[in-house]
């Protein structure tokens, strides 16, 4: 081992960092990189994170009362579903009809004495509304047959009050006195926006975070995790995919500090090894409603695999209505700095919210865009049911739930008895049957982007950069995976834009690249990715971006036989470990015989490392570099290879 103190210049940096050159050892392995249910360790692969089932699905949230009526009594059911599990993947991925998604959420489908369900009252049990366990499990069958996984709401902050854990509670009977939280005296304080949280019952108060129906679980009591552990195994058992965790930052109160609690996190820790033990491959992903710094610690550290990303859907909301992208721009960097690679939930508004289509005026162009961006940008996007056709609502829950448009026949196709909650006002125009006739038409929209990003790896499993861009008033950024791209162009004026673009560096191969707008399908020529990944200027020649329209640019090698002649002209290279925090080692698939040069790039093209070395590795510090995403090159005698890598702290 040989340890030396360099100074080198490059790019713009001049930086003193110490440099350890390791003899080569033909014995070391290569990592293994893990993609889903496939081991990969192809040396031509640079992404250097894993991904996983639900990286490659399109979700799709669905109430279960305002799906479909199967039985004509006014109340959506599980039999519903299954009737139209065609219209949501046929199962066929050579049809275009259906809409392409690939998973379900469904929000409370357990046994629930309100019509939302969010107050369980048997955690072992269907909502009988909704049908029997049966349907319960033809419908996960028949949905895993159409090529669509389902995960389910898991409620396990609270109960309803008519649970028999909660009856039993109140009247002191049967050691269930500690399943809730009682004061023998009102303690004072309220809730994190103002609300009553102690409740008198029985000359005592319980704890109740969202009202008083819904008593808050002691998960303190070691009886209430292994009940709600059984459950969680119960419903695993049952063939579903993994759950949507609601109101996780509020498990375990410390007085009163009511959310995000050190308790909270580990008994997070907690319920993660009982469904990974129970099927590795379950998912589950956490309503953590806050800042973006605050919803971090539960994804990290084998905690929740993603959360929904509020303040990215707010952000991209709220640029397209301003018609300025700078909100989605400035949450994307934080984003990037901030989750593991790809693992957060996209979306532009769910249950809890005013319906999009109402927040964007009702406004067709303006909501193909806000489709467009974040149908395309990294992380796991949730379709709220009926956000494709444009259903409206806002004000109280149900106005946003109401059931699905589906004609413009009576009762919008949802059923032949009046339903629970009344159609949307627009729902003459804005159904599937109308707007699936229409190809220009926003249900159309939306079967496109998804099937673009079910065809394209790079939308699913890329990692993401920046993309400069002469029109501060554009979008645009990158996909990368492997050796093929997608960029992303999203014009928020009024008027047409034809902007030039460039990217700085990429861990793309040198070559010709082949570029096709996927969405109009027209071919754009080529252009040419340099020695760093990346291309300067690139503009298209006779094409523009319509106002508020999108671009999604595939780049990929022209001729596919040419990549095993670029994979010759290239030095292979493995980084591990990659993420690295001290340290990396860069291995060669091969000894130079001549000197080489290693380089890391920031992100925005800018080389703040750089020495030569001999050999076939080489251990670069990383302890000085600031958190982020980077590029690691070798190049010698006019070859050189790329990889990325990501720095962490």
């Amino acid at each position: 081992m040989r340890f030396t103190f360099s100074y080198f210049v490059c790019g713009f940096y001049a930086v003193i960092l110490p440099f350890i050159s390791l003899a080569g050892n033909e014995n070391d392995t290569l990592a293994v990189y893990r993609y889903g249910s496939y081991d990969i360790s192809n040396k031509a692969i640079s992404t250097n994170y894993q991904t996983y089932w639900w990286n490659d699905a399109v979700f799709y949230e669905i109430f279960v009362r305002s799906f479909y009526d199967s039985n004509n009594d006014g109340i959506g059911d599980f039999r519903g579903i299954i009737d139209k599990l065609d219209y949501l993947n046929d199962g066929d991925s050579a049809t275009t009809t259906d809409l392409g998604v690939t998973a379900l959420w469904l929000m409370p489908m357990m046994k629930s004495p309100s019509y939302h369900g969010y107050d369980v009252s048997d955690y072992y049990s269907t909502n009988p509304q909704y049908g029997t366990m049966a349907d319960f499990e033809e419908l996960v069958t028949k949905a895993h047959a159409h090529g669509i996984k389902v995960i389910i709401d898991f409620v396990m902050n609270h109960t309803s009050d008519q649970i028999p854990w909660f009856t039993q509670s109140a009247n002191n009977q049967n050691n269930y006195r500690d399943w809730y939280i009682w004061s023998p005296t009102n303690p004072g304080y309220t809730g994190p926006w103002g609300q009553t949280v102690w409740n008198y019952k029985n000359s005592a108060y319980y704890y109740a975070m969202f009202y008083s129906g819904m008593p808050d679980l002691n998960y303190r009591n070691p009886a209430v995790k292994t009940e709600m552990f059984n459950a969680t195994n119960f419903w695993l058992g049952k063939g579903i995919d993994g759950f949507r965790l609601d109101a996780v930052k509020y498990l375990i109160e410390d007085g009163v500090v009511q959310q995000n609690t050190p308790e909270t996190m580990d008994l997070i820790a907690e319920f993660n090894t009982v469904y990974k033990t129970a099927n590795p491959d379950a998912f589950a992903v956490g309503e953590v409603w806050d800042a973006t710094p605050v919803i971090i610690p539960y994804v990290q550290d084998n905690h929740l695999d993603a959360c929904f990303e509020f303040t990215l859907a707010s952000s991209i909301v709220s640029a397209v209505n301003s018609g300025k992208p700078s909100a989605v721009k400035d949450q994307m960097n934080i984003i990037q700095q901030s989750y593991p690679v790809l693992q957060y939930g996209t979306f532009l508004t769910n249950h809890d919210q005013d319906r999009v289509f109402t927040q964007l005026g009702t406004d067709k162009v303006k909501m193909k865009q806000a489709s467009a961006i974040y149908l395309t940008l990294p992380g796991i996007p949730f379709i709220y049911y009926g956000e494709e056709v444009g259903m409206i609502g806002s004000g109280a829950d149900e106005n946003k739930r109401r059931p699905m448009q589906w004609t413009a026949g009576a009762y919008a196709g949802f059923s032949t008895h009046a339903p629970w909650e009344a159609v949307g006002s627009n729902y003459l125009t804005n159904n599937v049957t109308t707007m699936s006739l229409d190809s220009g038409s926003l249900f159309s929209h939306y079967k496109k982007l998804i099937r673009i990003r079910n065809e394209h790896a790079p939308l699913r499993k890329g990692y993401f950069l920046n993309v400069d861009c002469s029109d501060n008033n554009d979008l645009a950024f990158a996909r990368i995976f492997e050796d093929n791209a997608v960029v992303v162009i999203s014009n928020f004026g009024s008027g047409a834009s034809n902007p030039s673009i460039s990217l700085p560096v990429s861990s793309l191969r040198t070559g010709t690249y082949y570029i096709k707008e996927l969405y109009s399908g027209i071919l754009m020529g080529t252009l040419v990715i340099n020695g760093n990944g990346g291309f300067e200027n690139w503009q298209s020649a006779g094409n523009s971006i319509a106002g508020r329209g999108t671009w999604i640019l595939s780049l990929s090698l022209k001729d596919p036989g040419s990549v095993s002649d670029i994979s010759r002209n290239n030095i292979g290279l493995e980084l591990s470990p990659n993420p690295a925090k001290l340290q990396v080692r860069v291995k060669l698939n091969q000894p130079l015989t001549e000197n080489a040069l290693a380089e890391i790039y920031s992100a925005s093209g800018n080389c703040v490392y750089s020495l030569p070395f001999t050999g076939n590795q080489v251990i670069i510090p990383t302890a000085g570099l600031p958190a982020g995403m980077y590029f690691v090159k070798i190049s010698a005698s006019g070859k050189s290879g790329i990889r990325q890598l990501l720095v962490t702290k």
